[in-house]
């Protein structure tokens, strides 16, 4: 059994939809980064999406641990053309559409993007690929870890969608039995 140890990256200060858009993390709390770092498995592999908000975060906690290649199939979910839209412009210019895609997610998706099967099934896909490890580290996205939440848990993706996954926190799950030990804990 491997223990997943997810870990969201460092906060962006965006206030749009900001999925494969490559922006930059916040990492000036240095004593938060610290705290992450004794709170994770000294010895686990880290693994990141291929984001630089994810890269960075993940090479500010990596110190001695192994560090596998970045993998573009951890990406946040691909928003098309929302990317780079404020939420509020969304709701405006897309009405039924991104209220949809927030109530009745699943199959919907945005013009141009994924919706949350698609995403969970590429992440799924990628967590496939890693080694059987007791632990490993994914430093990775908001989305990333609600679809791994939602499998691990066996909640709906609109029941998945309540909890809140902060900046820097760890959510640690199991898939083989499933299950959650942890959830946006802020060490």
């Amino acid at each position: 059994m491997t223990r997943f140890w997810f870990v969201r990256h460092g906060p962006t200060h965006t206030r749009a939809f900001a999925g494969w858009r490559d922006i930059p993390a916040d990492l000036t709390d240095t004593a938060a980064l610290a705290r992450l770092d004794a709170h994770l498995p000294a010895q686990a592999p880290v693994i990141s999406s291929d984001l630089c908000r994810a890269t960075a975060t993940a090479d500010a906690i990596c110190k001695t641990r192994p560090r596998l290649p970045h993998d573009p199939d951890l990406r946040e979910f691909n928003f098309g053309d929302w990317e780079g839209l404020h939420f509020d412009e969304v709701s405006r210019r897309w009405p039924d559409l991104s209220r949809r895609y927030w109530e009745e997610p699943g199959q919907i998706a945005p013009p141009g993007g994924e919706s949350w099967h698609a995403a969970a099934d590429r992440v799924e896909r990628a967590l496939g690929r890693l080694p059987p490890l007791p632990d490993i580290i994914v430093v990775a996205h908001f989305g990333v870890i609600l679809t791994q939440y939602q499998r691990a848990a066996g909640l709906t993706p609109y029941q998945a969608l309540a909890q809140t996954i902060a900046n820097l926190s760890v959510t640690c799950l199991t898939f083989a039995p499933p299950g959650v030990l942890s959830v946006n804990r802020c060490p």
